[in-house]
């Protein structure tokens, strides 16, 4: 998820931070709308180790780059049910949370919205409404059972995050119409740019 424009508020997360990220760690890229990968469901992880802790720290390393609060491993082409999130943004220390095969168990009838965006939308922002706190059970970076209580800001992030795991963009809360005008002008632009790669191929 892109950070909105917004200020919002910083939400201390329970889960310990694992040992530091290298900046010399290899990023990640990022697919982009309208790519079909997308939409594809991501499959449970069976086993949690040393090679998806290496994936979980490329992914949070490419989030941070980006910069985003929150990414789905689907959006780096990996359809695992793998999310990084860290909502702290430049508000102090940071403090990541790794969700592995997670499941909201509850959401709030409470509503709230927020201005979401998202990394594999760019520079593409709009008020979304949900469920203002979600009850979420997921295995950590260290391959154990947790459970969160989100709301505010993070209840946002986990729930647009498991919707990239089930192939669900936030563009699809809105209207027909202004979704449709979203699809269209990024599927253009990708059409733009693969004719510019085209060009400089046969130049």
């Amino acid at each position: 998820m892109e950070a909105g424009p917004t200020p919002v508020l910083a939400l201390t997360l329970t889960q310990t931070p694992p040992t530091p990220i290298s900046r010399a760690m290899e990023l990640l890229d990022i697919i982009k709308l309208p790519d079909p990968v997308l939409r594809k469901k991501s499959a449970a992880v069976e086993q949690v180790d040393d090679d998806l802790r290496r994936l979980l720290d490329a992914m949070l390393e490419t989030m941070y780059e980006a910069p985003g609060i929150g990414l789905a491993a689907i959006q780096v082409g990996v359809p695992k049910r793998i999310i990084t999130i860290d909502t702290t943004r430049d508000e102090g220390p940071r403090k990541p949370l790794y969700l592995i095969n997670p499941e909201i168990l509850t959401l709030s009838d409470d509503r709230s919205t927020y201005e979401e965006g998202c990394l594999s939308i760019p520079d593409y922002f709009a008020e979304i409404e949900r469920p203002a706190s979600a009850r979420v059970r997921y295995v950590d970076y260290d391959g154990k059972q947790q459970e969160l209580e989100a709301d505010e800001l993070l209840a946002t992030v986990i729930q647009h995050e498991i919707d990239h795991l089930n192939g669900v963009l936030f563009v699809d809360y809105l209207s027909k119409l202004k979704r449709d005008l979203v699809i269209r002008k990024f599927t253009k632009a990708a059409r733009l740019d693969e004719r510019e790669k085209r060009k400089h191929v046969a130049l």
